[in-house]
């Protein structure tokens, strides 16, 4: 009886040890079902499912001068201001790029600030074939999060399965204190493309 009770507890131990095993080795839901990623680098044209991307240039500034409703604004913000200039094209039919991600060094991600409103340079950007389309994505980003990031652009924010285009910041020349090199004290986000430096 004793050996009895004794081997049914070894089998119901190895049980729970094996099904404990199972359930922190399997991959969870979210990683099987995440983008695809389409890795690149600045200034190379990133070909993902339904669109083309180019990241042009990487502005940082401590403060983001816009018009809201007819109004200027001054935002700052405890970090940097990332604004990212990048080229668009749809590949086969119109499409919507409407998902930005900057991924940091250590993996943390912060999505496109919300603090703008709705701007028609900002996301959602409809893009068509053969048609390049300038769109911005904006970031309150820690400057320790800025030498070795990545920028996730995506169809969707949520899009299970799809291409994401996956762009190494490698390109941005960052100084022997971490911080991105000429960052402005000030970035007119209406004043015309041509402001500011990559």
């Amino acid at each position: 009886m004793r050996i009895r009770v004794l081997g049914n507890l070894a089998i119901l131990c190895a049980t729970v040890a094996l099904s404990y095993g199972m359930q922190v080795t399997k991959p969870h839901y979210a990683e099987l079902t995440a983008p695809v990623p389409i890795d690149g680098a600045m200034h190379d044209t990133v070909r993902a499912r339904s669109f083309d991307v180019r990241l042009d240039k990487v502005i940082f500034a401590r403060r983001l001068k816009t018009d809201q409703f007819g109004q200027e604004k001054l935002l700052t913000t405890s970090g940097l201001w990332a604004v990212v200039t990048t080229n668009l094209t749809a590949v086969g039919t119109s499409t919507t790029v409407a998902d930005g991600t900057w991924q940091g060094p250590t993996g943390l991600r912060y999505h496109q600030t919300e603090r703008l409103g709705y701007r028609q340079d900002m996301p959602p950007h409809g893009v068509d074939p053969g048609l390049d389309k300038r769109g911005l994505f904006v970031f309150e980003v820690p400057p320790d999060q800025i030498r070795g990031a990545r920028l996730l652009i995506s169809a969707r924010q949520f899009g299970p399965l799809d291409a994401q285009a996956r762009i190494s910041l490698d390109g941005l020349t960052i100084g022997a204190d971490g911080q991105p090199a000429g960052i402005l004290p000030e970035f007119d986000l209406d004043a015309p493309p041509s402001q500011g430096k990559s």
